[in-house]
């Protein structure tokens, strides 16, 4: 896992309206980055509906909010507009941005292996460098966690 200290790797990757995003395009403020195995399963569902139901308190906070899976862009406007998510969720379909961040690996369900994403998230602060790690999160009231390790609005 990187560590609180660290700086972020940064990206450039198709949203998903397929525009692109990157990192530096936070510069200057705090963004929560998680990464998230599958769209519109449970468990990332669960998370990303945390997200969206507590926007206006990262808002507040001047703190945005990227979601980062290996889903193709359609499948993330399908689950952006099904549970009107009102930020980033972006397509690393190679897993590169995901590996770079350690969130991307061998994983195994059913029996079967397979890589995919872990459920990492991690806080950048806005010198770019790394201000909270949570890993391998559990969804349910994930934003919530987050939003109360934050420091109040400046």
């Amino acid at each position: 896992m990187l560590s609180v200290g660290d700086t972020a790797p940064d990206f450039e990757l198709p949203d998903q309206d397929g525009e692109p995003v990157s990192l530096s395009d936070f510069a200057g403020q705090h963004v929560v980055v998680y990464f998230y195995p599958r769209a519109d399963t449970p468990g990332c569902t669960t998370e990303a509906c945390g997200f969206r139901d507590n926007i206006d308190e990262f808002e507040a906070r001047g703190v945005s909010v990227v979601g980062i899976s290996d889903d193709p862009v359609r499948d993330l406007q399908a689950f952006a507009e099904k549970h009107d998510l009102p930020f980033h969720l972006l397509s690393d379909e190679s897993g590169e941005v995901a590996s770079a961040y350690d969130s991307y690996g061998e994983k195994s369900m059913f029996g079967n292996t397979f890589d995919g994403v872990f459920r990492n998230t991690y806080v950048v602060g806005p010198d770019g460098e790394i201000e909270s790690v949570y890993e391998g999160v559990s969804p349910e009231n994930h934003a919530e966690e987050i939003l109360a390790d934050l420091p109040d609005a400046e």
